[in-house]
């Protein structure tokens, strides 16, 4: 699927409508093993491989969810880009639910619906992305949010807007 470009004064009418899905990402053992060392949760539920085998229900061990979390701005990059805009900043997350254990080795994409967008002062607007994470192979979402980013607009339009997306970034 192409990635969709909204520019920041049409956004209004996708509210409501689904955005777009990332490509599936593969979740593997190596990728729990950094996230562990990154963070310091070493739990033997996403490190042990062999205790995992016999004492998990999926004979694996099992993902972080806050790694789960972290690969959220990774996948919405694929799904949308936003031009006409001065700045972009992630306001926060709403309404989160870890809905289940994925087990590593699951391969996981995200949908992305634009539900609200409201008017948060005189200079830019608040966006609520409805974020659900699926699993492959599986009806079942492992995550849910509402991703709440805050839009300024450009107040010239420059060469830059143009040419380039990489001033028209999101701090996500």
């Amino acid at each position: 699927m192409a990635k969709v470009r909204i520019h920041i004064k049409d956004i209004k009418h996708y509210t409501g409508r689904r955005i777009g899905t990332s490509k599936w990402v593969e979740i593997t053992q190596s990728r729990v093993n950094k996230f562990a060392e990154a963070t310091g949760d070493f739990q033997w539920i996403h490190m042990d491989q062999e205790r995992a085998g016999t004492e998990l229900p999926s004979g694996r061990t099992i993902v972080h969810n806050f790694l789960l979390l972290s690969l959220v701005p990774q996948l919405f990059d694929q799904i949308v880009t936003f031009s006409g805009l001065c700045y972009g900043q992630n306001r926060g997350a709403e309404n989160m639910r870890f809905l289940r254990p994925l087990p590593t080795g699951s391969r996981v994409r995200i949908q992305v619906t634009l539900s609200k967008l409201e008017n948060s002062d005189q200079k830019g607007q608040t966006a609520t992305f409805q974020i659900v994470m699926e699993k492959e192979d599986s009806d079942k979402p492992v995550l849910t949010l509402d991703l709440l980013l805050y839009f300024v607009a450009a107040q010239r339009v420059t060469s830059l807007d143009i040419l380039s997306d990489q001033h028209q970034s999101v701090a996500l």
